[in-house]
C-alpha cells in the first residue's frame, strides 16, 4: 500500500533516500475524480516504467477552476486515499497550480507520464522534466472509460427518473 504525503516538498525529501539508490521514479498527475478501470490500467502501466510511482491529485480547488464549480464529487483526501490503496502506486501529493510544473520541479522525476490524449511535445510540463534530464511518456487511454462518461450517463439515468 502506498502512503499519502500531501505536501509535495516534503515527499522530494523522502524520495532522495530512493534516488540515491538508483530507483527510477515515475510521476504522473491528475484528478482521478471516480476512479474507474481506465484509471486503474494507466497507474499499472505508468508502474511498470521505473521502481516508484508517485501520483500527484489535483485539489479540490484546482478542480473546480479546471473542470467547474461541481467537481470533484469525491474530495481531495478520499481521491489520495483510493490512490494510495493501489498496489501500484508507492506515494501520492497534492499540488494545487494548474500544471505540475512546480510538483515536477520539486520531484524531478525519471519519466513523467499523460494519458494518450496528450502529445508530448505540447504538455505544458514537459520542458521541467526534460531540463534536469527526464523524459515525457504518453499511455494509451482506455476508450469508453472516463470520470465525464460516468457522470454524463448518472445525468442521463436522473433524468429519465
Amino acid at each position: 500500500m502506498g502512503q499519502f504525503i500531501p505536501d509535495y516538498h516534503r515527499l522530494a525529501e523522502t524520495l532522495s533516500a530512493f534516488r540515491n539508490e538508483g530507483k527510477t521514479l515515475v510521476t504522473t498527475n491528475g484528478v482521478f475524480d471516480i476512479l474507474h478501470i481506465g484509471h486503474v490500467r494507466y497507474l499499472q502501466a505508468a508502474k511498470q516504467l521505473g521502481d516508484l510511482l508517485v501520483v500527484g491529485v489535483n485539489t479540490d480547488a484546482c478542480t473546480r477552476r479546471l473542470k467547474g464549480p461541481n467537481r470533484p464529487i469525491v474530495p481531495q483526501e478520499e481521491r489520495a486515499e483510493i490512490l494510495a490503496a493501489l498496489a501500484c502506486v508507492d506515494y501520492v501529493t497534492l499540488f494545487d497550480e494548474p500544471t505540475p510544473e512546480a510538483l515536477l520541479e520539486q520531484l524531478r522525476p525519471h519519466i513523467h507520464v499523460k494519458g494518450g490524449d496528450y502529445n508530448p511535445e505540447t504538455i505544458p510540463e514537459a520542458a521541467v522534466v526534460r531540463r534536469f534530464g527526464g523524459k515525457v511518456v504518453t499511455i494509451p487511454l482506455v476508450d469508453g472509460h472516463s470520470t465525464t462518461d460516468i457522470v454524463q450517463k448518472i445525468q442521463r439515468s436522473l433524468l429519465r427518473g
